[in-house]
């Protein structure tokens, strides 16, 4: 890492120079991606292919960081009254048969061991669903007998979460287990990716604002309800991936448990503020070692009783409420919160050198 340097962000022009990889071009590409997962889908029939009775299980099965991160969101969206039981699982368990439905995603198409338990959950009579590149042993493990959706979209990702996360979201909804919308979906990913482009100033533009608050601290990404805080995970991971930053991915329920941690929340938000503005310097110019960031995707009263509980002990803390911000189903905003995590964490990296052509230049 070559050190954060803020003045990139605001610099269209070499933010495009810096991103060697077009990688925030592809990222902005997430409604187009879930379209084009909906198309193949209604291709390929899904609904007819998941008409059967309410399955034993339904096991959502993504062993890599994005594939994990979807699933667990897909799970939350689901809990807590979801009629059927719900496997969150790196690989489909030996267990899994004919009353099953298996919904799997990878990048990986030589994934041996994934492609052993497709394999193995197709010749025990399971519904599976799919979504994985289209050659390799994971395709050719449920080829003619379960659900293969993998778009191919000229300047995509492989590991794209908007892939990962619509098809789970489809298979569900044919499942009559969650109502999904996914031209809503996709709308709200386009209107994301506007907000985010790299021609928007940072303080009009969330993620740059978001990567601007995050750089040179740890962020606590702390969710108000179980949605939000599975994809604060998905955010932990993509800090991790491109932008080197170790974040800590909780519920707040979750984190208040973990005492020293709170405590030195609490310690510095009442000292130096960890809430002040990133261009300002801290209190006697030291610079805070930690970033809460408070989000916040259901309204239900669960959620209300957490958000209450966590405002009595951090009345200041930043809360981002994607409920109040946009208004919309609660699909659609658990995939724009990843996708404005996603493209901060490559603003961060692009700024701090650890994506695009800035990073590989000293490193050459």
């Amino acid at each position: 890492m070559t050190g954060f340097d803020d003045t990139l962000l605001d610099d269209p022009v070499r933010l495009a120079e810096a991103d060697t990889e077009a990688r925030l071009r592809a990222a902005a590409m997430a409604g187009a991606q879930v379209r084009a997962s909906a198309e193949i889908a209604r291709e390929q029939d899904l609904a007819r292919h998941l008409d059967v009775d309410r399955p034993r299980a339904l096991v959502l099965a993504g062993g890599q960081g994005t594939g994990r991160a979807a699933m667990r969101v897909i799970a939350s969206l689901l809990a807590p009254g979801c009629p059927v039981p719900v496997v969150v699982t790196d690989v489909v368990p030996n267990w899994v048969g004919a009353l099953d439905v298996v919904y799997a995603f990878t990048a990986d198409p030589g994934d041996d061991e994934l492609a052993v338990s497709l394999d193995r959950a197709v010749r025990y009579g399971a519904t599976v669903v799919l979504t994985a590149p289209p050659e390799g042993p994971v395709a050719a493990a449920v080829a003619g007998r379960g659900l293969l959706i993998s778009p191919q979209l000229r300047g995509a990702i492989p590991e794209s979460f908007p892939c990962a996360l619509i098809t789970g979201l489809l298979t569900v909804s044919g499942l009559n287990l969650l109502p999904v919308d996914v031209d809503l979906v996709a709308d709200q990913l386009d209107a994301e990716a506007e907000r985010n482009h790299l021609g928007h100033e940072s303080f009009v533009n969330p993620a740059k604002s978001l990567a601007l608050r995050w750089a040179e601290r740890t962020p606590l990404l702390w969710g108000l309800d179980p949605v939000a805080a599975a994809v604060a995970g998905y955010g932990a991971h993509a800090l991790a991936a491109d932008a080197a930053v170790v974040a800590d991915a909780a519920e707040y329920r979750h984190a208040v448990t973990r005492v020293a941690l709170h405590r030195a929340v609490v310690n510095e938000h009442t000292g130096s503020s960890i809430f002040a503005d990133p261009e300002e310097e801290a209190q006697d110019g030291v610079v805070p070692r930690i970033r809460l960031l408070l989000v916040a995707i259901r309204t239900d009263a669960a959620a209300s009783v957490v958000r209450r509980s966590a405002h009595e002990v951090l009345p200041e803390a930043e809360v981002l409420d994607m409920a109040d911000e946009l208004g919309v189903a609660e699909p659609a905003l658990a995939a724009v919160l990843a996708l404005r995590m996603e493209m901060a964490a490559l603003y961060l990296g692009l700024a701090s050198g650890t994506v695009g052509g800035r990073y590989h230049s000293v490193q050459a």
